[in-house]
């Protein structure tokens, strides 16, 4: 029994049990990849992720949203994450809110959901009634959803377009999806976010060529950014960072194909912002 055992003994039980989670996820992949070339395609013209879930699975899904405008430099809007109870549930549980499927509709309706829009919505069980509300709402306006769920053949999956099953198995402690569950969905979410943003362009080789420098530490991550990818000096790289008015992509155009800042713009207009694509073509 785990809650008999020494410290030590408990903590390694844990431990072998996190680490089936990686091998489980990589079981989902083949589920991923053409759900993330369909969302990446329909992001490009406009549309925006949203992520739907309750409790820990919510509140995963805000934190992958949040951080994508300082990791990448996109707008809070492309992705964005919505929770059962509302901004007061990310930090006080409010389990009851999570049975309501008309509550998931509502509130996937009250931020704007368009047609053109993806979403996932995010169950362990497979069954939370809230985010199923959510996605029959999403399907039938002819949106692209998808079920992350820690389950085969659950309902949530059968309700979505695509499915990501990551069968995680029992939890340590029984019924805890904040454990191999969660670990298993930030895993996902983390993946499905970073993918996006790699064919939207928002990098070139791992490095994040979008990264708005807001702050003296962006500042000095976006001439690094600069330094490595043109072979230039700090103060040369600073110096140009200043002339592409602080747009990391245009520096490293202006310094590889030695152009202006307006003819640099053009050629990544052209590439639809991909700096690889204007580089090797």
């Amino acid at each position: 029994m785990i809650d008999s055992v020494p410290t030590a003994e408990l903590l390694d039980i844990i431990n072998k049990e996190d680490a089936g989670v990686a091998p489980a996820v990589s079981t989902a992949i083949g589920q991923m990849a053409p759900f993330l070339d369909r969302l990446a395609d329909r992001v490009r013209k406009g549309g925006r992720l949203f992520y739907i879930g309750a409790g820990s699975s919510g509140r995963l899904g805000v934190l992958d949203a949040s951080e994508c405008p300082p990791t990448f430099g996109v707008s809070a809007d492309v992705v964005q994450g919505i929770i059962a109870g509302g901004e007061s549930a990310l930090s006080r549980a409010t389990e009851a809110s999570e049975d309501d499927p008309a509550a998931g509709a509502r509130d996937l309706a009250a931020r704007g959901f368009r047609r053109e829009d993806t979403l996932v919505g995010i169950a362990a069980s497979g069954r939370t009634p809230y985010v199923i509300g959510a996605i029959r709402a999403a399907r039938s306006m002819g949106a692209l959803t998808a079920a992350l769920v820690c389950v085969e053949n659950s309902v949530l999956a059968g309700e979505a377009e695509c499915a990501i099953e990551v069968p995680v198995g029992p939890e340590v402690v029984t019924g805890s999806t904040r454990m191999k569950a969660g670990t298993a969905a930030k895993m996902v979410l983390n993946m499905l976010s970073t993918g996006l943003m790699i064919r939207l362009g928002y990098t070139y080789g791992n490095l994040m060529v979008n990264v708005q420098p807001r702050n003296e530490k962006l500042r000095d991550r976006a001439r690094r950014i600069i330094e490595e990818s043109a072979g230039m000096d700090p103060d040369s790289a600073a110096e140009l960072l200043d002339k592409a008015g602080n747009d990391v992509r245009t520096a490293i155009v202006m310094a590889k194909k030695g152009v202006t800042r307006g003819e640099a713009a053009k050629m990544l207009e052209s590439k639809m912002g991909i700096l690889a694509e204007v580089l090797n073509g």
